[in-house]
């Protein structure tokens, strides 16, 4: 009698009892064996399925703040989410607004899209001859995303829309046709702290940016790593605790993905109002952080060239200052000191043109301070200028 192969189980439904859905597959339960990690990543995927596809029916389901929290959306953007339809938006769930400016026929990607709020808020902010595209692996959200599309088209007054929606994994693009290097902007909404391989996610969001594109998202982040038991209960991880990354482990991720520096845009602490999971969780701080990262050769430290940097008022919506970071403000017309790092993510991305950098990189003055003056509870920030 032959082994059972992977192959044999193709197609196949594999029932598996409820214990399953917070055992340690991998990690030396009775679940180990020759399905561990394939087993592991499809019961991660059914589980959130489940969780916003079938249990969650509106954002007041949610057991946390977690994956919606107070972070309200700028006044150019509620304006722009007040002609998207009301379902769209009432099961939406996202921890934060990850819509940067300049998208003006740009190509953005939106990973795990959900109904597609923030697709359809960049595709009006990228014009008819930007493109959205949305990805999400889960059916009963795409049908609403693409059930409006025709409707939001009209409403934002396109010939046609300028939006799609595909279904497919964030941690494969590949599989679902998104090229290397085809993409200006990712985008994402509180979903890689679900991911199973949160490297292979992120490796792919830097094989499809475009040289000098930005990563720009929303998530969950943690103070320490999460416990396994924690990591595998199943309403800790549907409510975006259990898959939260900790902040350091997130920067060496993206140092293997080839990102060296990146940004901290906006920080603000989750309330755990759930007595049970406030247990659970004890000590563990967690964090919804708006992160930007550029697909640029940077340094992995803050490095002194004597540059400046003059921000030009151009950017529509900022007429009169421009926030890179939480701590680099550039108000219109005046000079400020920058590290050669801040220098190549206004000059060698999509703001460019709102810029003038004074200064090239000929004479190296050292270190470059250009650290924020930190309370205790944003001391750790990870990046090489935060």
């Amino acid at each position: 009698m032959r082994s059972l192969t992977l192959d044999d189980l193709k197609e196949k439904e594999i029932i598996v009892g409820e214990h399953c859905l917070s055992c340690t597959a991998g990690f030396g339960s009775s679940c180990q064996g020759a399905l561990n990690s394939h087993q592991s990543a499809e019961s991660k995927y059914g589980s959130v399925k489940d969780y916003y596809g079938k249990i969650l029916k509106t954002k007041q389901d949610l057991k946390t703040n977690a994956c919606c929290t107070a972070d309200s959306l700028p006044k150019h953007l509620r304006e722009i989410a007040s002609l998207i339809e009301p379902e769209i938006q009432e099961k939406f769930y996202g921890c934060g607004s990850p819509i940067p400016p300049c998208l003006e026929g740009c190509h953005v990607l939106d990973l795990g899209c959900g109904t597609g709020r923030d697709v359809y808020i960049a595709s009006y902010l990228a014009g008819e001859n930007g493109f959205v595209t949305g990805v999400d692996m889960t059916d009963e959200q795409l049908e609403i995303a693409r059930k409006h599309m025709n409707n939001q088209t009209r409403k934002f007054g396109f010939n046609k829309p300028n939006v799609e929606f595909k279904k497919g994994y964030i941690e494969n693009l590949k599989e679902i046709g998104i090229k290397d290097g085809s993409i200006d902007v990712v985008i994402s909404n509180c979903v890689i702290n679900l991911s199973p391989d949160k490297e292979a996610a992120f490796r792919e969001i830097f094989r499809v940016l475009k040289k000098g594109g930005e990563l720009y998202f929303s998530d969950v982040f943690s103070d320490r790593r999460i416990p396994a038991e924690l990591k595998q209960d199943p309403i800790l991880f549907g409510e975006c605790l259990g898959g939260a990354l900790y902040l350091e482990d997130f920067r060496r991720i993206l140092q293997k993905s080839g990102c060296l520096d990146y940004r901290i845009a906006r920080k603000s602490k989750i309330a755990i109002s759930d007595p049970k999971i406030e247990e659970k969780l004890g000590e563990i701080n967690f964090y919804s952080l708006t992160i930007r990262a550029f697909r640029l050769d940077l340094e992995d430290a803050c490095e002194d060239y004597g540059q400046m940097a003059v921000y030009l008022g151009t950017i529509p919506e900022h007429p009169h200052q421009f926030a890179l970071d939480d701590h680099h403000i550039f108000l219109k017309g005046k000079p400020q000191a920058v590290c050669g790092n801040t220098a190549d993510m206004l000059d060698k991305a999509r703001f460019s043109k709102h810029f003038k950098i004074i200064g090239r990189k000929d004479t190296h003055y050292g270190i470059f301070n250009c650290a924020p003056k930190q309370s205790e509870e944003n001391k750790s920030s990870g990046s090489a200028c935060c």
